[in-house]
């Protein structure tokens, strides 16, 4: 019998996991704030998901943070109550794992499995079905969320027993990753400051120990002065926010993130929706450096 699964958030990432659900034979429904990324989905074979649909055993929430996940699960609106009894929730928002925990807890007062799965990859590896997802729950849990996983994922990450562990070891990627970006814009900015050709600072970075994943896949954005919202800046005062509030609470300096937070703070305030390669702009204005697109 095929699997019905219902997907509350189809955004960058939530519509490439829903493709990958539809390609694995599972029937998909999805609903978003954005009519137009609905119509994406039915176009590829999925519906639209309303109060009419029919129950699902397995429901992913793919939505921005932590107050949008509490409202599309248990909310007024929200789509928990449409699960079969023992269905399972995949919650794959970038949250604090105090509040994974708090997930878990009301899905189990709801009768359903709770999964602490957020994911990494970009939109490309979504659409691919090749995410890294890093995910906490109980063994049913991840039984119930198989199909979904096996659709979606390259690889996944099994890191407990229970939610919060997988939220936890997504805020270790956010830390990197947000500050790889940002010193990705600090060395194409410095790069430019010295009158160097930047797609050739590209092509021997790419082959030299300075590499990283971060600056390989965004610095071509800076070059081609293409700011298309992959990944807007608006999501790294929220995702570092989170990490540097998980060390506060352990008493642990984190220095090197606290600088990229405000530099993403700073930025988010005339480019946030811009994406967050943008991060280059920002560090270069003040010193008036030139970059590709400038005038």
């Amino acid at each position: 019998m095929t699997r019905i699964v219902h997907f509350a958030g189809l955004g960058s990432m939530g519509l490439g996991m829903a493709h990958s659900a539809l390609r694995a034979g599972l029937e998909v429904y999805g609903f978003d704030p954005d009519p137009l990324r609905v119509a994406a989905l039915t176009a590829a074979g999925g519906q639209a998901l309303t109060p009419d649909s029919p129950a699902a055993e397995i429901l992913v929430c793919v939505v921005l943070n932590a107050d949008q996940m509490r409202a599309a699960l248990f909310g007024p609106e929200g789509w928990a109550r449409h699960l079969a009894p023992g269905g399972t929730i995949l919650g794959c928002a970038t949250v604090p794992p105090d509040f994974a925990r708090e997930m878990e807890g009301e899905a189990t007062r709801a009768g359903l499995h709770y999964l602490d799965a957020p994911i990494s990859g970009g939109a490309a590896k979504s659409a691919e079905g090749r995410l890294s997802i890093m995910a906490s729950g109980s063994v049913e849990a991840f039984d119930g969320a198989a199909p979904v996983l096996d659709a979606m994922a390259e690889t996944v990450h099994r890191l407990g027993d229970s939610a919060g562990a997988g939220s936890a070891m997504k805020a270790v990627n956010q830390l990197l990753a947000g500050v790889h970006i940002a010193a990705m814009g600090e060395a194409l900015s410095f790069a430019a400051s010295q009158g160097l050709n930047l797609a050739r600072v590209l092509d021997i970075i790419c082959v030299s120990a300075g590499n990283s994943w971060m600056f390989e896949n965004r610095a071509p954005h800076v070059i081609e002065a293409d700011y298309t919202p992959r990944s807007a800046i608006t999501i790294w005062p929220k995702d570092l926010g989170i990490v540097t509030a998980i060390a506060g609470v352990a008493n642990l300096p984190l220095p090197v993130t606290e600088a990229a937070l405000t530099q993403y703070r700073e930025a988010a305030a005339g480019l946030g929706a811009e994406d967050d390669a943008a991060i280059t702009k920002h560090i270069a204005a003040r010193a008036g450096v030139k970059l590709p697109g400038d005038g």
